[in-house]
């Protein structure tokens, strides 16, 4: 059986790479490609579909709003891209929220919910560049964390011990609970990923978690 995925972006953000016959390419292009993508196969794509301002909402109504399209979600996907940020508190943004909510169990009649897996796609910028996130050189791959909202910076490069290598079932370590990928490498291997993601949740215990906007 498939995961039911969440989908965080920011819609309206046209800091990105145009697509071939799209004028004016935001995220929600990205969103489309990958939606279909989740359809042929047996994933179960659960995105949000507006961009609706929050400022004016009570942390109740946001709560609400999010609960019950995350509650039985297991993968949420954030889209990194250039202008994913607006010039307001991060809690009158809709992404560090859908995080929150990703990472927090909740309670429902029918049961409770789990903490999500969570993968990072960063999406190349109108220069069909990634440098405004990742770096990379033959010996290292650098992360500019200081770009992103607090909740997702601070669940990268988590892991409390940085200098473990391997879990304890003789598995690779990733040093971050969200673990970052280029779209083009992603949108070629959508289960490599997301098996990715799923592989790190199931040593959460090994990771400081923030989830607090």
């Amino acid at each position: 059986m498939g995961n039911k995925i969440f989908v965080s972006y920011k819609y309206s953000d046209s800091l990105v790479r145009r697509f071939q016959g799209i004028y004016k390419t935001t995220v929600r292009d990205y969103v489309d490609i990958l939606q279909q993508k989740i359809d042929k196969s047996d994933h179960i794509y659960k995105g949000e579909d507006d961009d609706e301002d929050m400022s004016s909402l009570a942390d109740a109504t946001i709560g609400s709003k999010l609960g019950d399209k995350i509650f039985d979600s297991t993968v949420t996907i954030v889209f990194i891209s250039k202008g994913m940020k607006e010039n307001k508190p991060e809690k009158d943004q809709w992404i560090p929220w859908e995080i929150s909510y990703s990472l927090k169990k909740q309670s429902r009649k029918n049961g409770n919910s789990k903490t999500n897996a969570v993968l990072a796609v960063v999406l190349p910028d109108e220069y069909n560049s990634y440098e405004y996130f990742i770096t990379e050189d033959s010996n290292a791959r650098t992360l500019k964390t200081s770009i992103l909202f607090g909740i997702l910076r601070e669940n990268m490069f988590n892991l409390k011990d940085m200098s473990k290598t391997i879990y304890s079932n003789g598995e690779t370590v990733y040093k971050s609970y969200i673990y970052s990928v280029k779209w083009d490498d992603f949108i070629n291997n959508i289960n490599r990923y997301i098996d990715i993601a799923l592989k790190i949740r199931s040593h959460i215990d090994e990771y400081e978690i923030r989830k607090s906007v």
